[in-house]
């Protein structure tokens, strides 16, 4: 059972665990793992390897098909054990209720949720184990909600997309979504395509998604609820995908990017390594091979790197510095391509996942890029922002 910080409240919500994982299509309560769910996993992993290397064998057309299948549509005993345990209630979550915007084409339905600025008595607490010599973290945190107005209710200062990682959804982002409100702006949580709520039946890893955010700042836009300056948090899948849309979207201001990485396959192989060594690397080698004639797009077009090269963003770049899904050195070969003005902080013993967690490290420089980059945005006039030209 997660160590909790402190009981909650009458007003604030008893924590419950939550689970980070790979492919995971949403938050699992109180999962136990007996013996006999591992053994059958080990025997489904290998009972999967065989099919793939069946089904694969010649061509990468169906390992590519795999790679671009949406997160959500995987079985959960695909998922391997969580680096990462949430705990917090639910309620956090629905005291926002789910709202949807159909984007497309491909068509989609994406689920978000809006979080408003108040003062929600935002606490977390975190913990480090170490377990047959892998980390694992876990984070506490506590909120009143509903929350009681602050000086930001009504006029917020902006509002925030915040984009979460591949595999997991809008839940993962939800400690920064308080937070930040709780500074004053508007955050909107959002499940991308082929993630959690949200549907699709296959990903782009950022090629479409782009299109799908600036759709939604168009809805937005129309129901009254977007204020400028907009701004973008991202962590790894979600980091990518802010770089990229801040190459694509005027509307958009500054831009946090948390462990995002520079070259798609090779990240792809990196989480190989960690969580499914008995996929063969050649098996996903084949689907990239494949892939950019399945999404019709150039090569080149899936890496966020070959994308920065040809457009010069403003961002803050974040790096854990025992990552190896997105090492230090690759980030710090985006933000060496990035404009001038970024800036790159690194936290020394972060892993991968973790990583957005070290709110100790996070907060302020997260806090103050924000508020620096939206003072640095010309101001539009009142109005003004609307749909993509």
């Amino acid at each position: 059972m997660p160590l909790l910080a402190h009981f909650p409240s009458r007003n604030q919500c008893a924590p419950r665990k939550q689970r980070l994982d790979y492919r995971r299509k949403s938050a699992k309560v109180n999962e136990l793992e007996t013996a006999q769910n591992r053994s059958m996993q080990v025997k489904y992993k290998w009972l999967l390897l065989c099919f793939l290397l069946a089904a694969s064998s010649g061509c990468g057309g169906f390992a590519a098909r795999r790679i671009a299948q949406a997160p959500n549509t995987y079985p959960d005993w695909l998922a391997p054990k969580a680096p990462v345990t949430l705990d917090f209630s639910s309620k956090l979550l629905t005291n926002s209720p789910r709202q949807y915007v159909e984007v497309g084409p491909p068509e989609a339905r994406l689920c978000y949720r809006i979080i408003e600025p108040g003062d929600y008595q935002f606490k977390a607490s975190s913990k480090q184990d170490l377990h047959n010599g892998k980390s694992f973290l876990e984070f506490t945190f506590t909120a009143n909600v509903p929350a009681k107005t602050n000086q930001w209710t009504s006029t917020p200062r902006g509002t925030v997309i915040l984009l979460h990682g591949y595999g997991v959804a809008q839940f993962s982002m939800l400690p920064w979504a308080l937070e930040l409100a709780q500074e004053g702006w508007r955050c909107v949580l959002l499940d991308l395509r082929g993630h959690g709520k949200s549907t699709g039946k296959r990903i782009y890893f950022g090629i479409q998604e782009t299109k799908d955010l600036s759709q939604l700042l168009d809805h937005l836009a129309d129901q009254g609820h977007l204020v400028e300056p907009i701004a973008a948090v991202g962590e790894s899948y979600g980091a990518a995908l802010a770089l990229r849309w801040k190459c694509v979207e005027p509307r958009l201001g500054p831009v946090v990017a948390m462990s995002p990485y520079p070259n798609l396959a090779q990240a792809t192989l990196n989480i190989s390594n960690e969580y499914a060594k008995w996929l063969p690397d050649a098996w996903i080698k084949s689907g990239f091979k494949k892939l950019p004639s399945l999404l019709g797009v150039e090569p080149e077009q899936l890496n966020p790197e070959s994308v920065l090269q040809n457009e010069r963003v403003k961002a803050l770049f974040v790096a854990g510095g025992e990552d190896k899904i997105a090492p230090e050195e690759d980030v710090k070969r985006l933000w060496r391509l990035a404009a001038p003005e970024s800036k790159m902080i690194v936290v020394p013993n972060a892993t991968h996942e973790p990583l957005p967690y070290y709110f100790d490290d996070l907060l302020e420089p997260v806090s103050n890029w924000l508020a620096k980059e939206s003072q640095s945005v010309a101001a539009v006039p009142a109005g003004s922002i609307g749909r993509a030209q």
